[in-house]
């Protein structure tokens, strides 16, 4: 027996049970003015022209950072992606092994988040514009290597295998039968990573590497919400703005939605379309150029590093003594936790607010605003009124991913065929039936297979939580930091590579399990 697809997406929302009974012994007596005053203050932003004034520049940097460190990126993932593709290099050389070990390579730079990157590249160089480029570029750069890979080995090969039996050269083959299909698809997925390269522009900076992310946190630390609450809806418009001009983008075209990536490969491109397409990346491309200019962003700075103390006598012995069973458990409940609420919360809310019309409106701002509230500050907002532990960070990330998920779901339930819903509703099933077993059972697999990618996202964020007084993992490399134990620090970070390797490729067994059934 097994339960039947729509109620699957509803599952996981079970975990709602015991974080309901743990939360009553998670609350503390202070801070419920202080959520007030954060609450009240959403619809009475500072309108001081200092203040938007140093916030519109903050906004500004976050943005350049972004869109310069995403052009980086999908540069050296279409280089790399293109290298560890199997039917390259069988066309090249007639061998895949080459293929293989590159890609088993790539997962190490994609296994570590881009906060840690940024952390270490600091320690390194120090506060240089190149640092928040490179920590968004390398871990981007291997993921989009990882999706060009994927997606050119699974195109039809009869145009290519017909010009190879023609005699054309293998090179101009392979661009001539695989460029314009895979065009579509980099795109569609270029512009996903522009939009996480926003948020992540805005973590970093949380975490002092400039940009509007460090005026958010100041003005959260120093309670000044008006301040703090401009500076969020500069940021909710442009993010949502660029939303609308991708979704727009792959409307035109007719490109796979990003949860259809892994579904189905990239649809052949049109000539005209690939051209637009092209001259689109292309003046990106030449506006990330002008702003790494005018960022003064120097490549060379990554190579000047800084000298490291040396390592303290008895450091790695301190080190293999952590309580590594402990931390890594930590890591895992996290994980499985916010996973868990943001997989299962997004179907029973769109449950819940099925039958009135305003109600999908409402939850598109709440999602909004989690996938814009960076997850550190959520976190130190809950702290407020929670005890620190698993629960406020797990909420923390959990809320931010349910952001991301939730307005995945509403697309992907307005893409849905109408007729079965309609066919329920007339046969006397209530809005909310008609919708569970209507439009999302045929959605039902494919947000599942969606959910278990960002399961692995998660277990890369964990590092973010923990960072600011979660648990696990995250928690144990700030104090290491903190104290510049190398030693520890170059552990954790083997602990977390070999701990989101085997996530990976969990989620990935997962999400094929689910696709091949839907």
């Amino acid at each position: 027996m097994k339960p039947a697809a729509p109620l699957l997406v509803l599952l996981p929302a079970l975990v709602l049970l015991p974080v309901l009974l743990l939360l009553p012994q998670a609350v503390h007596g202070g801070g419920w003015e202080l959520i007030a005053q954060f609450a009240g203050a959403a619809v009475q932003p500072s309108l001081d022209p200092v203040v938007l004034g140093a916030q519109l520049q903050g906004l500004g940097i976050t943005c350049a950072v972004a869109l310069v460190s995403w052009a980086v990126s999908l540069v050296l993932g279409v280089v790399l992606g293109v290298a560890c593709s199997r039917v390259v290099w069988q066309s090249l050389l007639g061998v895949s092994w080459p293929a293989d070990g590159l890609a088993r390579l790539l997962a190490i730079p994609r296994s570590i988040h881009e906060l840690i990157w940024g952390l270490l590249l600091l320690q390194l160089i120090g506060l240089e514009p190149s640092v928040a480029v490179a920590a968004i570029a390398i871990p981007y750069g291997a993921l989009v290597a990882r999706v060009v890979r994927d997606l050119l080995d699974a195109l039809p090969r009869s145009s290519l295998e017909a010009l190879l039996a023609a005699g054309a050269p293998a090179p101009a083959a392979l661009l001539t039968a695989l460029g314009p299909p895979l065009l579509p698809g980099l795109v569609s997925y270029g512009g996903y990573r522009l939009e996480c390269a926003l948020r992540s522009a805005t973590l970093l900076g949380v975490f002092g590497l400039g940009g509007l992310g460090n005026d958010l946190l100041l003005s959260l630390q120093s309670l000044q919400f008006r301040e703090l609450w401009s500076g969020l809806w500069m940021l909710l418009a442009v993010m949502l703005l660029l939303e609308a001009l991708i979704a727009l983008l792959r409307r035109r075209w007719a490109m796979p939605a990003r949860w259809q990536l892994g579904r189905s490969a990239a649809t052949p491109g049109v000539g005209r379309q690939s051209r637009q397409m092209l001259a689109v990346l292309a003046a990106l491309l030449a506006l990330a150029l002008a702003l790494a200019w005018r960022l003064r962003f120097n490549p060379l700075q990554l190579l000047r590093w800084q000298p490291l103390p040396p390592l303290a006598p008895g450091g790695w012995a301190e080190a293999l003594a952590l309580p590594w069973p402990a931390l890594i458990a930590g890591t895992v409940l996290l994980t499985l936790l916010a996973a868990a609420l943001a997989v299962g919360s997004g179907p029973l809310l769109l449950l819940l607010v099925a039958p009135w019309r305003w109600g999908q409106a409402l939850l598109q701002l709440l999602w909004a605003l989690g996938r814009l509230w960076p997850p550190p500050l959520t976190a130190l907002l809950l702290l407020f009124v929670l005890k620190p532990g698993v629960l406020p960070a797990a909420l923390a990330l959990g809320f931010h991913n349910l952001g991301i998920l939730g307005r995945l779901l509403l697309d992907a339930a307005e893409s849905a065929d109408p007729g079965a819903e309609q066919a329920l509703q007339c046969a006397g099933c209530g809005p909310r039936l008609a919708l569970l077993y209507g439009r999302l059972s045929s959605v039902a697999n494919a947000y599942l297979a969606y959910g278990a990618y960002r399961s692995d996202v998660i277990l890369r964020e964990t590092v973010v939580v923990g960072l600011v007084g979660g648990t696990g993992l995250g928690s144990q490399l700030r104090e290491s930091l903190s104290g510049f134990a190398w030693g520890q620090i170059a552990l954790l970070l083997v602990a977390y590579a070999l701990l989101t390797l085997l996530g990976e490729d969990l989620s990935d067994r997962g999400r094929r399990t689910l696709l091949a059934a839907a």
